[in-house]
């Protein structure tokens, strides 16, 4: 057992105006399976990055181990993935490799495949496989998620529940509560440690919300109510003084004297209420803002959005999916599931009116407005203002909703190619929470992006009740908004 500790870290990026970490301090031991949870561009992923020795920083890193950050880069994709199995792992622990790809039930002959041709779930679980097997080093997994099933992060879930030692960046709710006994959460003004998985860090969090709230009510109104006394007494005091003059007073000392106890009264008041100005100034810094998304949904008068039967599609004579019956009504919200390569983007992108070749029937209903959202994001260009007015959009809309996202207005004239990748997935979703639609259709909506941000689209969806149709992995939010589920 060790400790990692990080003193006073302070980082920002250079050409950036905003600061990532000022004068940041916590420490974790490497025995824990630390989850790091927090909104989008706070500094997860960049922290990683820091303990690996990438960037140059204030403060200190003090880590008795060597780290290993996952995904690591393969250079060359081509090459047989035993090959690139064999550069991560010594050759006389191939027998463990063996070990470790059945505990990720992958079978062994994806060792004689290209590693290009092994799909990307199959990737994440041999390089997962291999990182475990490295002597000596503290692995710190980024969002390993994003490229697997339910049914894999089930699975992966599981195999790191059994590892000790790692830091895990996730954003998937469920895959955190499986694996992880400690959350490193990035706040609004600092970071904390706590022991327990998601949930428990969820409903600590939730309690202390709820405490801060009503003590922040309680001292306004106790400040409020300590200004109308000060107020109060101060006037007194000021009647009483007064009285001194003229030829009426009979004691003016017995009166000054009242007087002089009047004003100390109101200056006593007082500094209870800067005390009570004190103590709640300090509440609510970490309090999380997710004010409520909008969403106009159009009214479709077809009683069948979308209908298919014995829908079958097909690349020459490969075959995706087959079998495929289903229709969509106006309400509905439909999770499309299945396994990596079972058809469902393909399904998307032939509800979205793309050539994909296909057998069956398929039919849409006529004047039907589509609004999509896709897994890529490669496509983003230029600044935010820019890309709203290209792409139609009401720009102060498009620029509120991402500030409900936690956009920071500095962020509204950079390139968007140096967002992250969960800032890129908020622009592509509110660009779609900007189109008025008779359906919505999303694939992989929330790949990257943080809980909070999931928390306020399901709040957003049960609110406004769209019409739906997306592919989903995360099985809260499918759990949270789909009223049916088809299984590819």
């Amino acid at each position: 057992m060790s400790v990692i500790q990080v003193s006073d870290l302070t980082f920002s990026y250079d050409g950036s105006a905003q600061t990532v970490f000022e004068d940041v301090s916590f420490r974790f031991d490497t025995t824990w399976r630390l989850g790091l949870v927090g909104r989008n561009g706070r500094g997860k992923t960049t922290l990683l990055r820091l303990l690996m020795g990438q960037y140059a920083y204030r403060g200190q890193i003090l880590a008795p181990v060597r780290f290993d950050y996952f995904p690591p880069d393969v250079d060359d994709r081509r090459r047989p993935a035993r090959d690139i199995a064999a550069r991560l792992v010594p050759p006389n622990d191939a027998w463990r490799l063996s070990r470790e790809l059945s505990l990720l039930a992958l079978d062994e002959a994806v060792l004689d495949r290209p590693f290009d041709t092994l799909s990307p779930g199959e990737q994440v679980k041999l390089l997962l496989a291999a990182l475990f097997l490295r002597e000596g080093r503290f692995p710190l997994i980024d969002e390993p998620t994003n490229h697997l099933d339910l049914h894999a992060r089930a699975l992966v879930g599981r195999y790191l529940r059994q590892k000790e030692g790692f830091v895990l960046v996730s954003h998937d709710r469920a895959f955190l509560d499986a694996c992880v006994d400690h959350i490193l959460a990035f706040n609004r003004t600092g970071i904390e440690v706590q022991q327990g998985n998601f949930s428990t860090w969820q409903q600590n969090r939730a309690r202390r919300d709820a405490f801060e709230r009503a003590e922040n009510d309680r001292l306004k109104k106790e400040m409020n109510r300590l200004t109308e006394a000060s107020r109060r007494t101060a006037g007194w005091a000021d009647r009483v003084e007064a009285s001194k003059i003229g030829g009426h007073a009979a004691d003016r000392g017995h009166i000054g004297h009242q007087s002089a106890k009047m004003m100390k009264r109101a200056k006593a008041t007082q500094h209870r209420r800067e005390t009570a100005a004190a103590e709640k100034a300090n509440l609510l810094h970490n309090l999380e803002s997710s004010a409520p998304l909008a969403l106009h949904p159009l009214t479709h008068h077809a009683p069948r959005l979308l209908d298919a039967e014995a829908l079958r599609i097909c690349y020459g004579d490969s075959v995706v999916c087959e079998h495929i019956r289903f229709t969509l009504r106006p309400g509905q919200r439909l999770a499309v599931i299945g396994g990596n390569g079972s058809g469902k983007s393909s399904l998307l992108r032939l509800v979205m009116g793309e050539e994909i070749p296909h057998t069956g029937q398929f039919t849409r209903a006529s004047g039907l407005r589509l609004s999509y959202v896709p897994q890529d994001t490669s496509s983003l260009r230029g600044d935010l203002r820019t890309y709203a007015r290209d792409s139609g959009l009401d720009e102060t809309l498009f620029l509120t909703l991402l500030r409900k996202l936690d956009f920071a207005r500095a962020q509204f004239d950079e390139e968007m190619q140096h967002y992250s990748e969960g800032q890129k997935k908020k622009v592509l979703l509110a660009r779609s929470l900007c189109e008025q639609a008779h359906l919505y259709v999303w694939d992989e909506p929330l790949n990257y992006v943080d809980v909070i941000s999931r928390m306020q689209l399901e709040t957003l969806i049960l609110t406004h009740t769209p019409t739906m149709l997306f592919v989903e992995h995360d099985r809260r939010f499918i759990d949270a908004v789909a009223t049916d589920v088809l299984t590819l």
